[in-house]
């Protein structure tokens, strides 16, 4: 006698564990299964991972000096050693990309300040910045002077760019008369770059400021004094 074959198996109703549920679609703003990061927000990553690195660099550097710890500064910035690594190969690096950065930053504070105040008041507020610029790299003094050594474009570079910066603000406090017209700004420059060293002490602070205010003195325009007959 022939065998009976065997009914067809009624299909399961159950969704398997790997498949997607009928009634899971997906929401109009998430991005398709197994879509990787745009390299846009890579980039806005890496940028934001660099900058924090930067500044919890700067920190530890005018803290502690160049031999502050990297892992310190890793943990500090929110990153992991790798990333800091990645980023920064060597110590040397590393100071050259703050030292850069921290230039880049107080020149565009010139045009910021000269936004929104009297060009003399601009300028008396980024000689009180340009201190504590200059304060702060005397920590990482020791592996600068190796990397400016090692390429003395980025010094020329840098007395170009801030002796820009700081010729801005006296030309506009020249235009309004409120300095005089004689001042040569890489003298200004020099001068305040003194004044950073005695901020670089320990509890100079004050006296960094005194001695700024006696520079913006010393740059106001003459008064002639009227003798009075006797």
């Amino acid at each position: 006698m022939p065998q009976k074959s065997a009914p067809a198996p009624h299909p399961d109703p159950s969704p398997r564990p790997d498949s997607p549920r009928p009634d899971a679609s997906p929401r109009p703003d998430s991005p398709p299964a197994g879509a990787q990061p745009s390299r846009d927000s890579l980039r806005a990553d890496a940028r934001l991972n660099r900058d924090r690195l930067l500044e919890a660099a700067a920190r530890a550097f005018a803290r502690d000096g160049t031999h502050a710890s990297l892992k310190a500064i890793a943990k500090d910035a929110g990153v992991g050693i790798g990333t800091l690594y990645r980023r920064f190969p060597t110590r040397e690096q590393l100071v050259e990309a703050i030292y850069r950065s921290e230039v880049a930053r107080i020149c565009q504070r010139a045009g910021t300040l000269l936004a929104v105040g009297p060009p003399v008041a601009a300028l008396r507020a980024w000689m009180s910045e340009f201190v504590s610029f200059s304060a702060a790299k005397q920590g990482m003094s020791d592996v600068l002077h190796l990397v400016l050594a090692a390429d003395d474009t980025i010094r020329l570079e840098t007395r170009e760019n801030l002796t820009g910066a700081v010729a801005a603000l006296i030309q506009a406090a020249v235009a309004d008369g409120s300095i005089r017209a004689d001042v040569a700004p890489y003298d200004v420059l020099l001068s305040l770059s003194g004044i950073g060293l005695v901020a670089a002490q320990i509890g100079q602070g004050a006296q960094s400021e005194r001695l700024v205010d006696l520079l913006m003195d010393a740059l106001r325009p003459h008064i002639p004094q009227v003798t009075q007959a006797t």
